[in-house]
């Protein structure tokens, strides 16, 4: 773990991150247009890669004579968690369009739903990385269930989603919690009659913060596979999840095209899991496991444009006969 001014250093490039995007540009309730969302998507990833040089520059000398890059291993993890992010946008998509958000609310969601994140994520991760730490055996059962998960990704059908109505917690609180019929702008609670209901969106926070718990299952193995510092691995992780948001409403109904991300990413899952089972000796660099990663993705998002690409001059030529 790195000193405290290295993660002071975190904690102000987020919360500036934060404070300029709620308190200049959403201070009020409102719809985040493709154009504010591209914005804060390029905004988090420049972050992102400046705190990654600033690794580059002052703490990668400390392991000077290591053969560990923190820099390396951040921008794997970031790259990594980054990816499956993108996949679960298809999940926010869903949690919305089932309790028929309005457009106006989605950022309100997002951003208490990223704070929940935020701490589920430091939890596990450092409850990884100790059990690491005490039973090296865990390392071997971690990188098992990243090659099932992968597996089970690969052979997943597209329609077998999130179904809300299935989930554990959203049942609890319907049958135990007084639920408005309608949305109250956007606040998750109100009063009527002087009694405390939950609203709607309250419901639809609750199942986004117990979704990223499941994404936890593969995204926590997956950044402890490359790393298990906790620095290195909890701000790649924070700042694939802030990217995240505004990703999601700058590309999430073009996400339809990404048709092979899914394989790529149950791939590059598998890939990792090996990579944390290996013998010492057989121990991939984590300089040639970012460029595999990389590649794998770089693959996937290529030929799932290639395929858009294609289906659409056959959709245009359909038309024209």
């Amino acid at each position: 773990m790195e000193g405290w001014i290295f993660w002071a250093i975190f904690g102000v490039v987020v919360l500036a991150g934060m404070a300029l995007d709620l308190g200049v540009f959403h201070r009020e309730a409102k719809a985040v247009s493709v154009r504010e969302a591209l914005l804060f998507t390029s905004l988090w990833i420049t972050l992102a890669l400046a705190f990654n040089v600033a690794i580059y520059f002052f703490i990668d000398p400390q392991y000077a004579d290591s053969s560990t890059r923190p820099s390396v291993e951040f921008l794997t993890c970031y790259i990594t968690e980054y990816a499956l992010s993108v996949d679960n946008i298809f999940v926010f998509l869903v949690i919305f369009q089932y309790f028929a958000i309005p457009p106006e609310s989605q950022h309100r969601v997002l951003l208490w739903g990223v704070l929940g994140a935020m701490l589920m994520r430091g939890v596990f991760l450092y409850i990884g990385i100790e059990a690491i730490e005490r039973f090296h055996w865990v390392l071997y059962v971690l990188g098992a269930l990243l090659v099932f998960t992968g597996i089970k990704l690969m052979f997943q059908r597209d329609d077998d989603g999130l179904d809300p109505d299935k989930n554990f917690v959203l049942r609890f609180a319907r049958r135990f919690l007084r639920v408005t019929n309608t949305f109250v702008g956007s606040q998750f609670f109100t009063r009527i009659d002087g009694k405390r209901f939950v609203t709607p969106l309250f419901l639809a926070l609750l199942v986004v913060e117990t979704t990223d718990v499941l994404f936890a299952v593969d995204s926590v193995p997956a950044s402890l596979g490359i790393s298990q510092n906790l620095f290195v691995v909890y701000t790649s992780n924070i700042f694939a999840i802030l990217g995240l948001r505004s990703l999601f409403f700058a590309v999430g109904g073009l996400l339809r095209f990404l048709h092979y991300l899914k394989y790529g990413l149950a791939v590059v899952l598998v890939f990792i899991g090996v990579k944390m089972v290996l013998p010492v000796e057989y121990k991939i660099p984590v300089e040639w496991a970012l460029g595999t990663v990389a590649g794998i993705l770089l693959i996937a998002v290529l030929a799932s444009l290639i395929r858009a690409r294609i289906l659409k001059n056959r959709q245009g030529n359909e038309e024209a006969t």
